[in-house]
């Protein structure tokens, strides 16, 4: 029988959203501490290189793990301990795919191994693939009944779909056995929440802040829950400090990843600073000769975070013969190639992008429609819309490599979008960790606009926008409109959008308002305009410039 796996239990915050290398609990020091001796005295197993490589990785020691990992697995080939907390090693790296493989040996050797599939489920709860993770939870539920990590995932699950009653019952469970559980407590708070029960929320919420002591996701997203309650109860202070907090756990647990690269909006300026030398004429149409796996009708559906995308991605895949993909790399090999490393490397990229023939476009669209049907968009669609808010970053590619694509660009006011993206509890993404304070979300709205900007101006782009406010007043207008622009035929199917996000899933931070059907979430900014103050500065060019100055 192989040893127990520390996957979930014995790490302090497992990860049922954005990963980081998890706060080591006492549990695991001190087996690490007793497998560190028996390796140091040449006595030691592969459990013991498996547990000290854990603590590794956990450390973001990641070679050292590495090699413990390696002996472990050759040591006891196949065992399925080390391969889980062999897939905990892969997802502090973001290397999902091969967390997931981990994970799937370890079942096809073991299938009733209890923690390979609570690890699994953790990390596609991460990857955004809900409903696979929701099954990999449930079998560990009915594996491991005592477990409590197995029901907090499936209501964690729940509560971020925004269905408070599966919330409410899989926390019970969790909270059962384990009254202290911090997923399951902050899934209930949720549910309480979603129910219109505000100050239960805050009673949970208020337990469970103490116990956390260290930054964690956990305490992250109680701290953001907990500005949510104080929001709902009209107490804009205390919803400011608990989102400002939220924001500071995040950023410090996550401040690793930042380290010796650039950050997004440095990423954004360096696209900026390359663009701009290029002449015009180097980004004439080319061709538009995509291979036969390509959609035949191609939409990108662009922005920022928050500003609505998420509603209007939904609503197009509410179309017959519409699919629609959120948030990811496709353009992953161009990306690559041209885009990667510091400014200067950067802007010598977009130069020779810019410059490639006929046979070099040709690969990079087949590149992009090779992952877009690797994720599921069946070959050849009639319709296919990639939404990324962030794609703007890839406007100079879509343009030479597709010429006749649609852009769809959404406007929202500005201090709507950026006091959304402050108070948002986001998963961890290249992103994410500009959201972290007012000013530096507004310094990345700042300078995303004005690549995309840029871009609409110096590129052959054919760009439609589609401002929030008036898509949530005038609904049919709206998306008549929208749908002349792409192509589509506009039917009433568009108004089941939420069934639609309810079918599909939707893995954005979004997916709790787009279930509930259309919400008008304008001036949302106005409690905590004096809070806004200090950035109004860099907004307020955009807000004259959107029409939102008034």
């Amino acid at each position: 029988m192989p040893a127990p796996s520390f996957a979930g239990h014995l790490l302090d915050n497992p990860a049922l959203d954005a990963p980081s290398p998890p706060v080591i609990s006492s549990e695991l020091e001190a087996a690490a501490a007793l497998s560190q001796t028996a390796l140091a005295r040449g006595t030691g197993d592969a459990y013991d290189h498996a547990i000290v490589a854990l603590v590794h990785s956990a450390r973001g020691e990641f070679d050292k793990a590495d090699a413990l990992f390696q002996w472990a697995l050759t040591l006891e080939p196949g065992n399925p301990s080390t391969l889980t907390s062999l897939a905990i090693h892969y997802r502090n790296q973001d290397r999902y795919r091969e967390a997931v493989l981990a994970c799937d040996e370890a079942i096809r050797l073991y299938p009733d191994y209890a923690d390979a599939w609570l690890e699994r489920g953790a990390i596609l709860a991460v990857g955004g693939s809900s409903e696979i993770a929701r099954e990999s939870f449930a079998r560990a539920a009915q594996l491991a009944p005592q477990n409590p990590a197995a029901h907090a995932g499936l209501a964690s699950l729940a509560a971020r779909e925004g269905d408070a009653d599966q919330a409410r019952e899989h926390a019970e469970r969790a909270l059962a056995i384990d009254p202290t559980h911090p997923v399951a407590t902050n899934a209930l708070a949720g549910a309480e929440l979603r129910s219109g029960a505000p100050e239960k929320a805050r009673q949970l919420l208020e337990q469970l802040l103490p116990r956390l002591s260290y930054p964690s996701l956990e305490r992250s997203f109680a701290h953001s829950q907990m500005g949510d309650v104080c929001h709902r109860q009209s107490d804009h202070d205390g919803a400011f400090r608990h989102f400002s907090a939220s924001n500071a756990d995040f950023a410090a647990i996550h401040a690793h990843r930042s380290a010796g690269n650039l950050d997004n909006r440095a990423f954004v300026e360096a696209l900026l600073a390359g663009l701009a030398p290029i002449p015009k004429d180097a980004w004439r149409r080319t061709h538009d000769d995509q291979p036969s796996h390509a959609a035949r009708r191609h939409i990108f559906l662009i922005g920022y975070p928050r500003s609505g995308t998420t509603l209007v991605e939904n609503i197009l895949a509410s179309l017959p013969g519409v699919a629609a993909l959120e948030e990811r790399p496709t353009l992953y090999d161009a990306d690559v190639e041209f885009i990667a490393g510091n400014a200067i490397q950067i802007a010598e990229g977009l130069k020779r992008f810019s410059e490639l023939d006929a046979d070099g476009l040709a690969r990079y669209r087949k590149a992009y429609w090779d992952k877009v049907v690797a994720s599921a968009v069946p070959a050849a669609s009639p319709c296919f819309v990639d939404m990324d808010p962030l794609k703007a970053t890839r406007l100079p590619f879509i343009a030479r490599l597709f010429p006749e694509a649609r852009i769809l660009i959404m406007r929202r006011d500005p201090r709507d979008v950026v006091w959304s993206c402050f108070r948002t509890n986001f998963a961890m993404s290249s992103g994410t960790l500009e959201y972290t304070s007012l000013e530096r979300t507004a310094l990345h709205y700042d300078a995303l606009m004005r690549l995309t900007e840029l871009a609409v101006e110096r590129l052959p782009l054919r760009v439609h926008y589609v401002q929030y406010h008036k898509l949530v007043q005038d609904f049919d207008a709206e998306t008549q409109r929208m749908c002349a622009f792409a192509g589509l035929e506009w039917t009433e199917a568009v108004r089941e959008f939420d069934r639609t996000a309810t079918r599909r899933g939707v893995s954005t931070a979004s997916v709790a308002q787009v279930n509930r059907g259309l919400y008008d979430g304008t001036r949302q900014w106005e409690p905590y305009a004096r809070y806004l103050e200090p950035v109004m500065p860099i907004l307020q060019p955009w807000l004259v410039k959107f029409g939102y100055e008034n």
